[in-house]
């Protein structure tokens, strides 16, 4: 199984970099669709021509909605996207994010990047980390669908903490999309839960 995939992007584009490479590994069942940047200077954009992506510069809600349903978007990623978009209907539970704290802490607009980890070194937290969630609503507030902690060191400056929750980010963010692909991603009310595709055995 293969799906589509959106890209929402405004700067340099790593996020969508990783998932590029996830795929060319084979760990992630997806194909490009379409690159979106707000930004036409975004570095993405750049990325996204090596690849041989095709791309777009756009910022209003609409012309994003129509521009990814002519693509053929299965499902849409934002990938450090700096605009506010809360996706029409036809997108429900089909757009996600990743955010570089555990939400809902450090959380809504202005929480973005550096911003976020100096955040978390001011409020003295040993643990932080990086959350995947639903796009829908205000800023970070959609359903959360994974996250995975980083903790926190002594010596921490806000580049070093943001190199291991990046770190994290790039195997989370991938894994969560490829559930969602293959229907492992299961639901009850507002809770999510990836399914274990291979359960430890039990004792007999």
């Amino acid at each position: 199984m293969s799906a589509r995939l959106g890209i929402l992007l405004s700067g340099r584009g790593s996020t969508y970099d990783n998932l590029v490479a996830q795929i060319a590994a084979g760990r992630l069942d997806a194909e490009i669709a379409l690159v979106v940047s707000s930004r036409r200077s975004a570095g993405g954009l750049a990325r996204a021509a090596a690849h041989g992506h095709p791309t777009a510069v756009l910022r209003e809600a609409d012309a994003i909605d129509q521009a990814f349903a002519a693509s053929g978007a299965e499902l849409i990623a934002m990938c450090g996207w700096m605009r506010y978009w809360d996706p029409p209907p036809r997108w429900h539970e089909r757009v996600v994010n990743v955010h570089p704290s555990l939400l809902p802490s450090f959380a809504g607009k202005g929480f973005y990047g550096h911003h976020v980890h100096e955040a978390v070194l001011a409020h003295g937290c040993k643990l932080t980390g990086c959350s995947v969630h639903l796009v829908q609503g205000d800023y970070d507030t959609g359903p959360l669908l994974a996250q995975r902690a980083v903790p926190v060191h002594s010596d921490d400056d806000p580049d070093s903490l943001a190199a291991r929750v990046q770190q994290a980010e790039r195997d989370l963010y991938p894994a969560v999309i490829q559930a969602l692909i293959t229907g492992r991603m299961r639901r009850q009310g507002r809770h999510y839960w990836i399914d274990d595709p291979d359960p430890a055995p039990t004792d007999s």
